[in-house]
């Protein structure tokens, strides 16, 4: 078994579109970032490639690519997917809490699993994600960024013979 954890910050910008766990929330502020900004994605892919000594997502997709500028966080999870795959390993799980005091996670967290987990090709239940205020405090609480944690749980597959 491997464990992995990830964290990912972004903040939040007025005229730009939201996306959080592979979809789009309707509202006038988004995350900034050199992709699509997904914090949530984000911060689970760096987990998963903790887990698998691949370092992180900017090791993949540096922030000074410009051809990767803009790019939807699915691709980058997805190519995520291929590594744990192509290196013998299985997700059994992950475990995600997504801090902001807007928007309201809950309303959302079903079809953010069930984006997620089809992207990762594994059940739902395979697949936890939360959403925590920091009651008014600090960037969060302020409204000005949203920050995500993620934990990431692998067994490597056990070879036929």
């Amino acid at each position: 078994m491997r464990v992995g954890i990830g964290y990912d910050v972004h903040p939040l910008i007025e005229g730009r579109r939201l996306y959080l766990g592979g979809i789009e929330i309707p509202g006038n502020k988004g995350l900034l970032g050199h992709s699509d900004g997904d914090a949530l994605i984000h911060a689970i892919c760096d987990a998963i490639l903790g887990a698998i000594s691949e370092g992180d997502t900017g090791v993949h997709f540096p922030d000074n690519d410009e051809s990767i500028k803009g790019m939807r966080s699915e691709k980058i999870l997805s190519y995520v997917r291929e590594l744990v795959r192509n290196k013998g390993f299985v997700l059994m799980n992950i475990d995600a809490v997504v801090v902001t005091e807007e928007p309201k996670i809950h309303p959302y967290r079903k079809t953010m699993i069930e984006t997620i987990s089809k992207i990762l090709h594994v059940e739902p239940t395979r697949v936890s994600i939360k959403g925590k205020t920091t009651e008014g405090l600090g960037f969060t609480g302020r409204k000005e960024g949203i920050a995500v944690y993620a934990v990431a749980l692998l067994e490597e597959k056990q070879e036929q013979g």
